[in-house]
This record gives structure tokens, sequence and C-alpha cells, in this order.
């Protein structure tokens, strides 16, 4: 006997598995982690925003999962049997990831509004226990497969190969397949029970897993995979992009208010169209009637952000004759409006889906009334539709003397709306903020609506105390501003200047 194998609580050399089994497992485990940590993202969405802040807690729990499992993984592959180990390690990474879907469920209402901390809490719970078991599995196999020094190199590199194509499987697999093609809670099920079901096959196939464990695994599978399919989802349907719900108002048999994750996004009155609930919204269609030549002249208005398609819809009510086209980036949501909300197109409304940024190269110069900016949420903003780069095609899209309307949400210090209000005054010569003030009379949180134009903006443009809000205008808003650094795309940090409260 060797002097490694006589070491204390070090096994003999166990039995390899075949070449292809050995590379079919590495494979499905590290694509089920990288499901899992995509999946992990949509999960918690309608808790705690999907952000680049969350998104990097999330991917930064999930890598020490899958480094701890690694290490551990190592270890106990040297001081047990590696056969009867590996097969556990995928019944219980099944087990550990049907468990995903009920512990979000369970602790995601209470993390609403605490943002980076609580999605690094949850996913610790949620995802790092399952991502660290499925990584053990790679040097397991490894351990079971190295026979001599001679071909350690050839063997561990075409695992670690086969490790990757399956986590690159897993990661455009489930953005591209898994997302469009069924919920996500349904997805991170599957996955469980695909672990489940391999480990089940392997372990009485080579021998390691008796019947009665077996069944009792089964079992367990089973009743966690219920446990995870009637726990109740936040959302009727999910989008591309959202969790997405439609709920009778409060105030109004006839409207219906449109949820995205767990903001309240939009009101849409069925039988009246031309009524706006909303505060921003009676601003924004404030501006746009001002800015006409009469009161119900007719405009061609392109709004980049479709929501519940309110403001779309106001403007055909109110202003016979428009043309609406709508940029919005979430096609499912679309249908929803369909669907849901009496959404119903035209060639005087029209929708063109897509990301705004690609989308807006393709809207003729000098073509637009008005440019409505209505993409900006409470916990996420689009960055690129913030920047100064963004406003120059805004720019080429308007007409002369043309009006941009932009609806900014911000809390806390003001941050981002600051730095938004000093890019827009950067690229237009009039800018007026409309806002409901704080207690020092100046802009205040929620939301604000920037008026923006190279052309005269007159006083009824801008608004008026009438419509419960407050009019700055840019002498007020440069002073407000102060050293605000303009957002431009080489430097636009809005998920850490945005501030929820």
């Amino acid at each position: 006997m060797s002097a490694a194998t006589a070491r204390k609580g070090v096994q003999p050399t166990p039995a390899a598995l075949a070449p292809t089994v050995a590379a079919a497992t590495v494979f499905v485990a590290s694509g089920a982690v990288l499901v899992l940590e995509i999946l992990a993202v949509r999960l918690l969405a309608p808790y705690v925003g999907l952000t680049l802040s969350t998104t990097t807690s999330i991917i930064g729990a999930a890598l020490a999962g899958i480094a701890i499992g690694a290490a551990a993984g190592g270890l106990m592959a040297d001081r047990r049997e590696p056969r009867q180990l590996l097969v556990w390690l995928l019944i219980g990474g099944g087990l550990l990831a049907l468990l995903t879907v009920p512990v979000v469920r369970a602790l995601g209402p209470g993390a609403r509004g605490k943002g980076d901390a609580a999605a690094l809490g949850i996913t610790l719970l949620a995802l790092v226990p399952s991502a660290a078991v499925l990584s053990a599995i790679s040097p397991t196999v490894a351990r079971m497969q190295v026979r001599d020094l001679l071909t350690t190199g050839t063997i561990v590199g075409r695992l670690s190969a086969f490790a990757t194509a399956g986590a690159l499987l897993g990661t455009f697999g489930t953005g591209f397949v898994l997302v469009p093609l069924m919920p996500v809670s349904a997805a991170v099920l599957a996955t469980g029970a695909l672990l489940v079901v391999g480990g089940l096959a392997l372990g009485l196939a080579g021998g390691s897993l008796r019947a009665p464990a077996a069944v009792a695994a089964a079992a367990a599978a089973v009743l966690l995979a219920l446990f995870g399919a009637t726990r109740e989802s936040p959302c009727d349907t999910e989008t591309t992009y959202h969790c997405a719900s439609v709920i009778v108002a409060a105030d109004n048999p006839n409207a219906r208010e449109l949820i995205l994750d767990d903001l309240h996004h939009s009101y849409v009155d069925l039988k009246n169209p031309a009524h706006l609930e909303y505060g921003y919204t009676q601003w924004i269609g404030h501006a746009i009637t001002a800015q006409a030549p009469s009161r119900d002249a007719p405009r061609d208005v392109v709004f980049v952000g479709g929501g519940g398609f309110t403001l779309p819809r106001w403007l055909l009510a109110t202003h016979p004759g428009s043309n609406a086209h709508v940029l919005e980036v979430d096609g499912r949501l679309v249908d929803l409006d369909r669907e849901r909300l009496g959404l119903r197109t035209s060639p005087q409304l029209q929708v063109t889906v897509g990301d705004a940024r690609m989308t807006m190269r393709d809207r003729p110069t000098a073509s637009a009334d008005v440019v409505v900016g209505d993409a900006f949420g409470t916990y996420a903003v689009p960055w690129h539709l913030a920047t100064r780069e963004w406003i120059g095609e805004v720019k080429r899209v308007l007409k002369p003397g043309g009006l941009y309307a932009l609806n900014v949400i911000d809390g806390g210090e003001l941050k981002l709306m600051r730095a938004e209000t000093a890019t827009v005054m950067e690229q237009f010569r009039n800018v007026w903020m409309v806002n409901a003030p704080g207690a020092d009379a100046r802009p205040g949180q929620g939301n604000a609506v920037l008026l923006a134009s190279d052309g005269p903006l007159p006083d009824r443009v801008a608004g008026s105390n009438a419509w419960n809000g407050t009019s700055f205008n840019r002498m007020a808003l440069e002073h407000w501003v102060g050293d605000a650094t303009p957002l431009r795309d080489e430097l636009a940090p809005t998920d850490q200047l945005l501030q929820t409260s």
C-alpha cells in the first residue's frame, strides 16, 4: 500500500466512471449552478428590484458558494467513498434546488424596499447551499477518474472543459430558452427534479444506492416540488423583464392598475382613456397640450417606455389625429397590455419592441413634436437612456423647438435626479422641472418631470401649482444641481446614485 493511501482517513483509489458518464455528470452539475444563479435574479426581482447592485450581490454570493463547494468537495472526496458521495451530492443538490422557490417566496415579501442587503441575505439562504453542493461534484468526479500522475492533466482538463461547456449551456439556455419558455419557478423546479433523477439513476445503476434510500429521496423530491409549485406567485404572468400583475383599481371598477415586480406602474381607465390618475402623467399631459399650437392640435409623439400605454391612449383621446409611436423593450408586456388592458394598436398607435437605444435610431430626424421618456423605475434605471449621448439621439428625432418630457424617480439625497437634471441642462437651452417640493421648497423625493427644449418654453408649458406640482425654472435648477456631474456613456453610475428612500 502506498504512503498516500495509508494515511488515516484517505480512501484507496475508487472505481472510475465511464468517461461519458463522468463528462455528463460535471456538465449537468455545472450547468445547473448557472441556471439556478440566473433564475435567482428573476425570482428575487419582484421583492428587491432588478439593478446592477442586486444582481452583483446575487452573483457574488453564488460564486462564494461555488468556491466553498469546490474546496469542500475535494476534501470529502479524499476521505469518503467517492461514488456514493457523488450520488448524494447530485440528490442533495437537487433537493436544495427544489427548496429555492419556497425560500424566496417566504422571505421575499419581508425584503421589499431593503435592496442589496436583502438580496444578499436571501441568496445566502436560497442559492448558496445548492451552488456549494453542486460545485462539490466536479472535484469528486476528478478523484474517481484520476488513475496515475501521467494522465492527471488530461483528465482534469477534459472534465474542466465539460464543466465549462455545461455552464455555458446553462447560461445561454436559461436566457434564451427557459425564461421565455416557462415561468421562472417552473424552470427552477425542473432543474431540481432533473438533478434528483440523475442522482437516483447513477446510484441505482452503480449499486451505491439502496432501494429504501432511493424511495426516500424520490418522496422528498416530490414533496418539495409540490410545495414549491403551490407557493403563491406574486405575479399573474412573467414577462421578459418583469413579474407582472393586473388588478382592479380600488377606486374605480372600470380601471386597472399594472404592477411590475412590486411597483404600481400604470393606471388605465378602460372606459375613459382621457383620464390620467398619477400626478406625473398629469404633468406630462399638461405639458404636451400646452406646447401644442391649440388645445386639441394633433401631435407626433415618441414614447420611450410603454408600461400600461396610459399616455399614448390619452394622446389619441385628447388630441385627435395624433400619432403615438411607443418604444417598449418588453414584448410580452405589450401582449399583456393587449390581453388585460384593452390595448389596440393602429396606424396612429404603433409599437416597436426592442431596446430604445437601438430602436430610436430608426426614427426619422426632426419627426417628433414631443419625446416622452418614461422608462425609469423606482429601483432601476436603464443607464444608457440617461446619458448625454442618448439625449443627443432624442434631439435628433425632435422637430425644431420640440419638447423632451422625462420622468425621473429618486429618493434620499436625490443624487440621480440632480445628475440627470445636469445632463439635460447641458444638452437643452431651456429646462424646467415639475415636482412636488420638499419641506425646504426645493425639489422633493418621488417623481419629477423634466421639460426641455431648444425653443421657448412658455410658463403655460411648465405648468402651475394648479396641477399639484411646483415648477422650477433653469435658474433655480442650476442652483439646486450644484456640482452634480452630467451622465455620459463612459460614466453613468445610475444604480449607485439612485436611492429609494
